[in-house]
């Protein structure tokens, strides 16, 4: 598969084992270093932020999840890594990425985006019948990129503000306009509606499974951070205010790649200058 769905390392976005509920926040690699480079532009500070008023309770709740992560996420994850093959892997990761897709195309007409619900549409068909149900990813090879849009996005674009920073158990960084969209991701997530309960769980604990063995390639990110917290609540604020704000045309992960690009080039060190040279002595 072109394009990862790796969503940035351990609490950098909803922990993965907890994608249960959380199925429709799948960005690329590209994403993840949008987030890290934010997350690296704001650092932890001495003042309380006013994004985070529960901070006491969404601290404790964060060092709970990481526990989690730690006994038991992490463990299984390096295990389904180790004994599955790389082409099993990606086909797991293809299906269940087409198997939660018409999420996206629902977001598309809410939000107005009606070009890219056609292309979506077209992926989705290609990908379900020439993609022999979602295993292959023959839509991107033909130009049909892949979006990410999701209720918590679209309650943004619709005006309504985030409110408070929250840290769910399990689910990890959130506010509460995205607490409700996860709700509504989880209703609009056809997997819901599948009867028989022990296909439906399987899937959601493939999923997981699936999401957090993608994320042991990139969990050292958050090493260096003074604080883990904040860089975690900075990343995840920051990004979804772009997911809001940014990112209006058919592909947003080219909005994100243009939007790195010109990070990047803010972020690069100035080149030393040539000290003036001293004027020619005059003539005797």
């Amino acid at each position: 598969m072109g394009k990862s769905r790796i969503s940035g390392c351990y609490n950098a976005c909803p922990l993965p084992v907890c994608y249960i509920m959380q199925t429709t926040l799948r960005v690329s690699t590209l994403s993840l270093a949008f987030l890290l480079l934010c997350g690296c532009a704001s650092q932890a500070g001495t003042k309380r932020d006013p994004r985070d008023p529960w901070e006491p309770m969404n601290r404790a709740t964060y060092r709970f999840n990481d526990k989690f992560d730690r006994a038991i996420a992490k463990p299984v994850a390096r295990s389904y890594r180790r004994v599955t093959p790389q082409f099993v892997q990606t086909g797991v990761s293809n299906f269940l990425d087409n198997l939660q897709y018409p999420v996206v195309m629902v977001n598309d007409l809410l939000q107005g985006q009606f070009t890219p619900f056609a292309q979506d549409t077209g992926r989705l068909l290609l990908n379900t019948t020439l993609g022999i149900g979602g295993l292959f990813d023959p839509a991107s090879a033909a130009g049909l990129d892949k979006n990410d849009r999701e209720f918590g996005q679209t309650f943004g674009k619709w005006g309504i503000k985030p409110g408070p920073y929250l840290v769910i158990p399990f689910l990890g960084p959130s506010d509460v306009r995205d607490g409700f969209g996860l709700v509504a991701n989880t209703y609009a997530d056809p997997r819901v509606y599948i009867n028989n309960d022990a296909v439906k769980y399987g899937l959601w604990v493939v999923h997981a499974v699936d999401i957090r063995a993608h994320l042991l390639d990139v969990e050292g990110a958050m090493q260096g951070a003074y604080d883990p917290y904040a860089f975690v609540r900075n990343a995840y604020l920051e990004r979804r205010q772009f997911k809001v704000t940014g990112g209006d045309s058919g592909s947003e992960e080219e909005q994100e790649e243009k939007l790195l690009e010109e990070s990047g080039e803010g972020n690069e060190k100035p080149q030393p200058q040539k000290p003036p040279q001293p004027p020619p002595p005059p003539p005797h």
